[in-house]
């Protein structure tokens, strides 16, 4: 009788033995999902007076954002970003203080009200745009916070003393247009640098009126918005430049699908944009438009349950449109309290990992395509993958900036996301995988949890692979290091985040 309850002892503990080897996540090979694109971050503002520091600390910059190199022992040299954002300016820094916006934050125009370029314009920007090309970036944006300051109403950059209407006289949609496009090829002529995407409104709705003394900026309602995107599509046309262009920019992913702080004149942008019902403001037959919408995920990210909700709501209503979504810039603001809100830069994991959990909820829930922060120096604020130091003319990289790493340096333009099952616990274990076009697997593991978890994935067609894995934590010296190797299961320490690259 003993014999047989301890025969009986050792074929349960092998069963529960295989049944926990069994466990784990699934890689369903049967579900695919989006295409991406691309992930990146804007040259605003830091890149006007960065990109006439020293030569050498440009470039190590140039490499930290860019780089697709590796050292000799497989440490990637930079986080390999595949599209950068370029902010075209609007002249408020010929405007002086006049312009009413700080210092910090203005811009140079390169076209002046009587006609001229000036070529020099925005020297350290475009600086940054052939780094960026040299490295291997292939995808650019020109994106405007205002038109230029001769073409305004109020003769500013800035909306102030004025309402939610575009901050653009009425005779000037062709010529804004025209300056858009025209700066686009000069810039193509001059710099060597094609860019391929043109975004002419930049959260036009929502709260914001852009009154100053902060940045440039302009709201806009869907009737206005609709008005420039023909102008733009005409333009591109009569000048002869090979682009594409976005709308619009949101400010809130609520403004696309509803009413929120604002009228109806700027609320409900993709029904009033991309419905043929709504006649007046369809811009969907547009030749030049790319069937996709650009919006900002600022300010949904709290609580959980609603950072989930909304972006599955946005996926279906746009699958119903036939549109993709672009993720374009996101940042740390005064709601995130989990992690103390904007104020204060922050080098460590904390605010690594819930942008990391902002990432995946835009990517697995919201089928984002393309997915980029907002600045990619910054100064004492968590707007910025590096850190300003303009005493010294250096930057600091952070863990932020490597944390978005795990996903830009592994995932290619053209990996297909996978579904993978049981992949979200927002307190604990996030997973995404993704299918290279070189057949590759990636896998991206967030371990928001303050212990270690285990990790075992499969395929549910059955492969087998070994994986490389690459780590991002507070640990001495893990920012995308490589730290070894796993076949089906592998440990996620505390607080990190692990690339896995199939062999």
């Amino acid at each position: 009788m003993k014999l047989l309850r301890k025969t009986l002892v050792v074929l349960l503990a092998l069963v529960l033995g295989g049944a926990e080897a069994q466990a784990g996540h699934v890689i369903r090979t049967d579900r695919p999902r989006q295409t991406m694109l691309h992930f990146g971050a804007s040259d605003a503002w830091s890149m006007q007076r960065i990109g006439v520091w020293p030569v050498e600390e440009q470039k190590r910059i140039a490499d930290l954002l860019f780089s697709r190199d590796t050292t000799s022992t497989g440490q990637p040299v930079g986080i390999a970003l595949s599209i950068w954002r370029f902010n075209l300016g609007a002249g408020s820094a010929e405007q002086g203080d006049a312009a009413q916006i700080n210092r910090g934050t203005r811009t140079e125009c390169m076209l002046d009200a009587r006609g001229e370029w000036d070529w020099e314009k925005q020297f350290g920007q475009r600086r940054f745009l052939r780094l960026a090309r040299e490295r291997g970036v292939r995808h650019f944006v020109a994106f405007c916070n205002s038109a230029p300051v001769f073409m305004t109403i109020n003769g500013l950059a800035t909306n102030t003393g004025r309402g939610g209407t575009i901050n653009l006289r009425p005779e000037c949609y062709d010529s804004f247009a025209r300056y858009i496009v025209s700066a686009v090829k000069g810039i193509g002529e001059r710099d060597s640098v094609k860019i391929d995407y043109i975004s002419p409104v930049n959260e036009p709705d929502g709260s914001w009126n852009w009154t100053g003394p902060k940045q440039e900026g302009s709201p806009a309602t869907n009737r206005e918005i609709a008005r420039l995107a023909r102008s733009l599509d005409r333009a591109i046309d009569s000048v002869g430049i090979d682009a594409r262009f976005i709308l619009n920019e949101s400010s809130d992913l609520r403004c696309l699908m509803g009413i929120h702080q604002t009228d109806w004149q700027r609320g409900n942008t993709l029904r009033t944009l991309f419905s043929e019902d709504s006649t007046d403001t369809y811009v969907g037959s547009l030749r030049h438009l790319e069937p996709v919408i650009a919006a900002h995920s600022y300010w949904t990210n709290t609580p959980i349950s609603f950072m989930r909700g909304i972006r599955e709501q946005l996926r279906d209503t746009l699958g119903s449109l036939g549109l993709g979504y672009w993720q374009t810039e996101t940042c740390i603001m005064q709601n995130d309290e989990e992690i103390g809100g904007g104020g204060g830069y922050d080098y460590s994991m904390k605010t690594a990992l819930y942008v990391a959990r902002i990432i995946h909820h835009d990517i697995t829930f919201g089928d984002a395509r393309s997915w980029s922060w907002w600045r990619s120096t910054g100064g004492d604020y968590k707007d910025g993958l590096l850190c300003e130091q303009p005493r010294q003319q250096k930057v600091r990289a952070s863990r932020l900036m490597w944390s978005l790493g795990n996903f830009s340096r592994f995932i290619g333009e053209g990996a297909v996301r996978y579904e993978v099952d049981d992949a979200t616990d927002p307190y604990g274990v996030m997973l995404s995988a993704y299918r290279n076009p070189d057949g590759r697997w990636v896998v991206v593991a967030i371990n928001y949890a303050d212990k270690a978890a285990p990790l075992r994935l499969k395929f549910s067609d059955g492969r087998r692979t070994a994986w490389r894995l690459y780590r991002t934590s507070d640990a001495e010296g893990e920012t995308l290091k490589p730290v070894g190797y796993a076949r089906r299961k592998t440990e996620l320490p505390a607080r990190s985040i692990t690339t896995l690259v199939a062999l």
